[in-house]
């Protein structure tokens, strides 16, 4: 299908463009059934930078030459700055992918521009305050800057590298004692057809962290292997080591038994208006003996997410997860599990100034929640979140968090409060 969309996308623009006639011979071969070039222009085409007939439709069925993909990306090119600044690095690609079918056509792409798109520099410089409010105890306050360099870099037509450079400062003590750098990611990615490899230390996310407020279950990072295969249902296999530092509320006291042996399994399904997916995690450290049935290493957590789009704006979703392993005994069984409902509308973009988004939760972290997201709700705490979200300037976004709600391990004192606010420069 995708194949018969470009070709005859190509189709549309051969006829479209102007400036460029076809040679009476065709020197130039097919481009590769896998070539990444399919997938972007596919794309951009998704996103009305190129267009195929006037009724909408793409006609086709047939192999799209080098000549013909360059005539599509010289159209994507006269579009100069009325694109996205997404869809721009995939025209800068193709340019240089096919800078030698460009020049022929006149469009002229230096060597250097050609190679510009090899590396690629992202970051953003942050500032967080957090005010943490638990009845009748001292405010824990915090103010943290944080820089942050995410460089890119493509090794072949398949595969790339990654990285996450952090610089964190304490403002609250202005000491430069307390300010760390460190890589907190570091990664090879394969991408196929339908299919991605990642080697490293890479992101893990819980499946229900595409929605606001965030993940319930994970919110960080793992060294190891990940592979992706599917589109509209995506299975991701994940295997390797977990650091257990920040987990379960920085609960883990013994240094030498702060890492875990971690393997995951996971569908998820992101199709019209419908969004969910299931998933299975395994982790493997001494430090769980504490916790779990019978005193073993090993925990069990088991995860589903539902989501449905109302419209464009509007997006109500909820998940819930199960921890088998912890002991139920003392009632621990109100610690077995970690759920949210959420209710999000719009969401600020970046790249749109006075773009803006808010949304309400309701969310409880237990025992099933590893490292999830904390902006709002505190880990071992139930209650109301709500946020929003804002685009002051381009790029210059403004976000705010409430959480109000109790401890799960009630007392006379259970109530908490979090307050959270940042501002992000984006580059």
């Amino acid at each position: 299908m995708k194949k018969t969309l470009v070709s005859a996308l190509a189709t549309a623009l051969v006829v479209g463009a102007a400036s460029t006639t076809f040679a009476a011979a065709n020197p130039f071969s097919d481009v590769p059934r896998d070539h990444w070039a399919y997938d972007a222009v596919t794309q951009l085409a998704a996103d009305g930078v190129v267009e195929g007939y006037g009724d909408g439709t793409y006609r086709g069925d047939r192999n799209i030459t080098r000549y013909e993909m360059a005539q599509m990306v010289a159209k994507a090119m006269a579009k100069g700055g009325n694109v996205p600044v997404s869809d721009k690095a995939l025209i800068d690609r193709l340019a240089a992918e096919f800078a030698d079918e460009l020049n022929n056509l006149g469009v002229r792409v230096s060597n250097l521009e050609k190679h510009a798109d090899m590396v690629k520099w992202n970051g953003k410089l942050e500032y967080t305050y957090t005010s943490k409010r638990f009845e009748e105890q001292p405010r824990e306050n915090d103010n943290h800057l944080m820089f942050r360099l995410e460089p890119s870099a493509e090794v072949n037509s398949h595969w790339n590298v990654h990285a996450r450079l952090d610089s964190a400062y304490n403002m609250k003590t202005d000491a430069g004692d307390d300010s760390t750098v460190s890589l907190k990611r570091a990664w090879a990615q394969g991408d196929y057809s339908n299919f991605t490899v990642k080697l490293g230390k890479m992101e893990l996310a819980s499946g229900e962290s595409y929605a606001a407020p965030g993940a319930i279950v994970f919110d960080d990072e793992f060294s190891g292997a990940e592979v992706t295969f599917g589109k509209d249902l995506k299975a991701t296999l994940q295997a390797g080591r977990l650091d257990l530092a920040d987990a379960f509320d920085g609960n883990v006291k013994k240094p030498d038994q702060d890492k875990a042996n971690y393997q995951g399994v996971s569908v998820q399904y992101d199709k019209n208006n419908f969004v969910a997916g299931l998933g299975y995690y395994h982790l493997g450290a001494e430090t769980f003996k504490d916790v779990t049935k019978n005193g073993k290493e090993k925990m069990n957590i088991w995860a589903a997410n539902l989501g449905y789009h109302f419209d464009k704006n509007s997006f109500l979703s909820g998940a819930y997860a199960h921890n088998s392993s912890i002991d139920s005994s003392a009632d621990g069984s109100k610690w077995k599990k970690s759920y949210q409902v959420s209710f999000d509308y719009k969401g600020a973009e970046p790249e749109d100034k006075g773009s803006w988004g808010a949304y309400a939760a309701y969310r409880y972290l237990g025992a099933a929640s590893v490292l999830p997201t904390t902006d709002g709700a505190l880990w071992g705490t139930k209650g109301i979140e709500l946020g929003t979200n804002y685009t002051l300037w381009k790029n210059v976004v403004l976000s705010a968090k409430y959480f109000k709600g109790k401890t799960i391990e009630k007392s006379e004192k259970d109530k908490v409060q979090q307050l959270f606010g940042r501002v992000e420069f984006l580059f």
